[in-house]
């Protein structure tokens, strides 16, 4: 199959897009998406991005992570609404369905603005705090930063959490917004930037460090925004904003 794809980052955090819209991909592989997410013997990406037609929603989007794995993508999602524009399947604002739910999607400035689904309440785990954001995060405060493999390996890979995984964070607060170190699982290794991860700490810490909306996230690969209320530990009009830019196009075999 000759494959057409665009790659997309996000903060630094980047994928591989396909527009399956018309169902021209439905015979695609998925056990080839390890090796699509190679950087050095495929394109190289943290994921990889399906946009399938969805009934109830503009799009689809069929996110996995470079091992193959699925789960929900903050950035991932961002990208698949600026990769929707760019295909003209949708003008500006947008709703688009992924593995956790129905989203909402706006273009603001330079910035994609998405709502994110957020159905748990903090949970305490020792002196660290764990919440699904679409993508179940381990989140510790710690103000010296950290060797963020050797953390995250450790946690990822403990007999807790080996068989379904879960992404680490270590959060510093800085300047008086957040900088947030993330392990992701699936890719199993430190990322420049994860959208489900920042929207975790950021709501830890309007909840537990009494952080006002919107709280000014700072990654390796760029700048993020959380906007969020929260009343009696549950949250509501979580929204993650940040840029989403192309990189290129291709083809390619598989």
């Amino acid at each position: 199959m000759k494959l057409e794809f665009s790659k997309y980052q996000a903060t630094g955090n980047d994928f591989i897009m396909i527009n399956n819209i018309d169902g021209n991909y439905d015979g695609f592989n998925i056990d080839s998406i390890p090796i699509l997410c190679d950087r050095k013997f495929g394109i190289g990406a943290d994921g990889l991005i399906l946009l399938r037609e969805d009934k109830n929603a503009d799009f689809y989007v069929d996110y996995y992570n470079a091992d193959g794995t699925q789960s929900f993508c903050g950035n991932g999602a961002r990208c698949s609404v600026a990769f929707a524009k760019q295909n003209g399947i949708i003008k500006n604002k947008t709703k688009f369905k992924a593995i956790d739910g129905l989203h909402s999607a706006d273009f603001i400035d330079e910035n994609i603005k998405i709502e994110m689904v957020v159905s748990d309440l903090i949970q305490k785990c020792g002196e660290d705090y764990i919440l699904n954001t679409g993508s179940p995060h381990y989140c510790r405060f710690d103000q010296d930063e950290v060797d963020i493999v050797s953390v995250g390996r450790k946690i990822r890979f403990s007999d807790k959490y080996k068989n379904e995984g879960i992404n680490v964070n270590i959060i510093r607060m800085v300047d008086g917004g957040l900088s947030v170190q993330t392990y992701e699982r699936g890719v199993e290794d430190e990322t420049l930037s994860c959208g489900t991860g920042v929207t975790a700490c950021a709501l830890i810490a309007i909840e537990l460090e009494e952080f006002a909306s919107p709280i000014k996230v700072q990654t390796k690969g760029g700048t993020l925004y959380v906007e969020a209320m929260v009343e009696n530990g549950v949250f509501s009009n979580v929204f993650l904003i940040g840029p989403a830019e192309f990189v290129y196009r291709g083809t390619v075999n598989v």
